[in-house]
């Protein structure tokens, strides 16, 4: 929000609210650090953050409206979605002949603005607030949904009491298992538990049954947090219904299964399901895939500097292996649907097969593994292979078979992407050695590889502060700081004359848009590209320590070390990339 700081200081002082001395302390503190004169003035405890935006207000001509304590229609706090108000900080909170009067942060956020005119089809009429109002109207989304979901289960608690019990020897009969999954009370509560999910931008939902109750869990960027507690016997009803929904079988409950289904919500949004018997019953987990999602750059997921160009190298290849690796959940796919959408011009022929199929790509065959009939990765990547592909993408190399059949197309005059559970980059080479890839073919073939795992991204409002000398030294011993410090350098990210005493890093800051003060996942990545010397390295079997210091001294930037880079920029923590990564 750009405000005329001239006239801020001139009213402020005019007000009397602040003496001159202090606003000229903040005016200097301004200069001195190169930051905002509206934070200098806050940080100094002279002016709350009401009275600040209450000038600011004044000054640029806008109205400011105080929302904490005012109670707004769900109806119309509604207009504008939770994550949007989140990201924004907008709450829509009035609607007038003129058009919905939304409170802002930043009254110049012209994208939000944008968004919420088209959702809306109103004008929008911006007011400026503080912190605390949009801290309450976000609340109130928690609360509506919340009150909601409370109602629901109260109203229905004693309906779900009359559920058929389970015999030790004999469970409960699919007919009585599709009648409960098709009783309103439970066909209410599995669309609000869904609903209340995709507006909290989750993840996964874990629906686990305990000795006593029903424990639903949400996880919200990489981190499980206890959502609600339902009672126990919603249990086998809530379970009967999700499996109605993904078309699993009613009456099986000794065996795990997995299906999925899509709702829209008001995006298409598709739930991958998976159950497990526990001891007190099915454990049920849903994997949440936004088909929208789309349109990620690599860029926009974390790739920079040398680690881009290399893989911008090996995508202008017609032949060869492109290798994605890391843990379950670190966003290797994401990464290989985003080289796809590059990729996908309608001069290539491009095929995948995938277990399951996560997002659907336009132009693009996608195959899903079925293998209770027999349809494996294997068998569908021979199958591929005749269907005159240009580009093959195989969602896992999970044995021998697959791994040799990937490799051999990689050498018939296909591009083809994949991925690896392994801990790093070099690792992927020992591990196709394990599945019995002769390295002779490994160096034929792979040019890339990449490795990543996902960390919490900072919210806007964070906090700077330096490293101290025992933190500086205690991080020292885990990452080459020097070389951390040369490649922030020669990508501009900090001066050639900087070093670690005048540089910064960053902390959360809790705050009424982020509770714990991160918001959002970003990838730290590795990029190991196979050159003339790694391939005599592999061919003399060398190992995976001895490959990435090779990759190292031709200038790969580890993931600690990207880790590192990105906390510098502000992006994350330190706390965060040592939680992430584990050496």
């Amino acid at each position: 929000m750009i405000i005329d700081q001239t006239k801020l200081k001139d009213f402020i002082i005019d007000s009397g609210l602040i003496p001159k001395a202090a606003v000229d302390a903040a005016e200097q503190e301004t200069k001195e650090k190169k930051e905002n004169f509206s934070e200098a003035l806050l940080r100094s405890g002279g002016i709350s953050e009401e009275n600040l935006r209450k000038i600011q207000a004044y000054v640029i001509g806008i109205p400011f409206v105080d929302l904490k304590g005012q109670k707004i229609s769900f109806e119309i706090l509604s207009m504008i979605p939770e994550p949007i108000a989140r990201r924004h900080n907008s709450i829509a909170f009035r609607k007038t002949d003129d058009g919905l009067e939304v409170a802002m942060l930043d009254t110049e956020d012209f994208e939000a603005i944008s968004f919420i005119e088209k959702k809306t089809q109103l004008k929008i009429l911006p007011r400026l607030t503080d912190a605390e109002s949009i801290k309450s109207g976000l609340l109130q989304y928690q609360k509506s949904l919340k009150e909601e979901f409370g109602d629901i289960i109260q109203k229905e608690a004693v309906t779900l009491a009359m559920a058929p019990e389970e015999k030790e020897d004999k469970g409960v009969s699919e007919k009585d298992l599709k009648k409960l999954a098709a009783d309103l009370p439970v066909v209410r509560i599995v669309d609000t538990l869904l609903s209340h999910a995709i507006s909290q931008d989750v993840s996964d939902i874990h629906i686990e049954p305990q000795e006593k109750q029903l424990l639903v869990r949400y996880r919200i960027d990489g981190i499980l947090h206890d959502a609600m507690i339902l009672p126990k016997n919603a249990g086998a009803a809530v379970t009967a219904r999700i499996k109605v929904l993904a078309n699993l079988k009613l009456d099986e409950k000794r065996l795990p299964q997995d299906g999925r289904f899509k709702i829209e919500a008001p995006e298409k949004v598709s739930f991958r399901v998976s159950t497990l018997p526990t001891f007190f019953g099915e454990k049920t987990v849903m994997r949440l895939l936004k088909e929208g999602a789309s349109g990620f750059t690599l860029e926009t997921l974390g790739f920079h500097g040398d680690g881009l160009e290399r893989i911008h190298e090996a995508l202008k290849q017609k032949t060869g292996m492109i290798l994605a690796t890391g843990p379950t959940g670190s966003g290797k796919t994401t990464t290989l649907y985003t080289l796809l959408d590059m990729l996908n011009t309608p001069d290539v022929n491009i095929s995948t097969i995938e277990d399951p199929v996560e997002y659907q790509m336009k132009r693009v065959n996608q195959t899903q593994v079925k293998s209770e009939i027999g349809l494996s990765f294997s068998n569908g990547l021979r199958t591929l292979v005749r269907q005159d592909p240009d580009i093959i993408m195989v969602g896992e190399i999970r044995d021998n078979e697959t791994a040799e059949l990937a490799v051999n197309a990689a050498l018939t005059g296909h591009l083809v992407l994949s991925t690896l559970h392994t801990n790093s980059a070099a690792g992927a080479v020992p591990r196709l050695i394990d599945m019995q890839v002769e390295p002779f073919l490994i160096v034929s073939t792979v040019k890339v590889i990449i490795a990543q795992r996902l960390v919490r991204r900072l919210h806007k409002r964070k906090e700077k502060y330096m490293l101290s000398k025992a933190e500086f030294e205690s991080l020292a011993r885990i990452v080459d700081m020097n070389r951390v410090l040369r490649m922030l350098q020669e990508e501009k990210i900090v001066g050639p004359s900087d070093t670690w005493e005048t540089i910064s890093f960053y902390k959360p800051k809790a705050s009424a848009e982020s509770e714990d003060g991160y918001n959002g996942r970003i990838g730290i990545h590795e990029v190991l590209k196979v050159t003339p010397t790694i391939r005599n390295l592999v061919m003399s079997g060398g190992t995976a320590d001895a490959i990435e210091a090779q990759a190292k001294k031709e200038g790969m930037m580890t993931m600690l070390e990207d880790g590192v880079f990105k906390a510098v920029q502000g992006i994350t923590t330190v706390e965060e990339v040592l939680r992430v990564v584990s050496e």
